[in-house]
């Protein structure tokens, strides 16, 4: 079998392939450290804007003690065409309490679980790109994408 020839990318098109993988994945995988181990799981944002990515989480998950003693992650979104977006990033915990709200209104899941805003099982995390990379399927290397854009 032979190797496929990638389709060459416009570095023009580079931050919208980028987000299009990531509407079309909708669910990345998420990367923290477990002292010296790494850890994967599937995650869903609750909110996505350019490559900052906002994610839920509940106090007593593992992934609340991981990113407290190392808030460096990395989120690994893969479509359906094996298009990849990985975004470094640093996870800190949200604050901004319209920014919160906002979540809030927007996501019935949240709602539903948690019944209130207020609830202290709930964190979300902004994961701010500190590196956002975009890999066609089969090309084997990864475009840099100003993580600002």
């Amino acid at each position: 079998m032979s190797q496929p020839t990638p389709k060459p990318i416009d570095p023009a098109e580079l931050p919208g392939l980028a987000c299009t993988t990531i509407r079309q994945a909708k669910f990345p995988v998420l990367a923290t450290m477990d002292g010296d181990q790494p850890r994967v799981r599937p995650v869903s944002p609750v909110r996505t804007d350019g490559f900052t990515v906002y994610v839920a989480n509940l106090r007593r998950y593992g992934k609340t003690r991981e990113i407290a003693a190392n808030p460096k992650v990395e989120l690994c979104y893969t479509d359906d065409d094996h298009n990849q977006v990985r975004i470094t990033a640093t996870a800190e915990v949200l604050t901004d309490a319209v920014l919160l709200a906002e979540i809030w209104d927007s996501n019935p899941l949240l709602r539903a679980y948690l019944r209130t805003p207020d609830n202290p099982e709930l964190i979300i995390y902004k994961m701010v790109p500190n590196q956002v990379r975009y890999m066609r399927e089969w090309a084997l290397e990864y475009y840099e994408i100003n993580p600002l854009q």
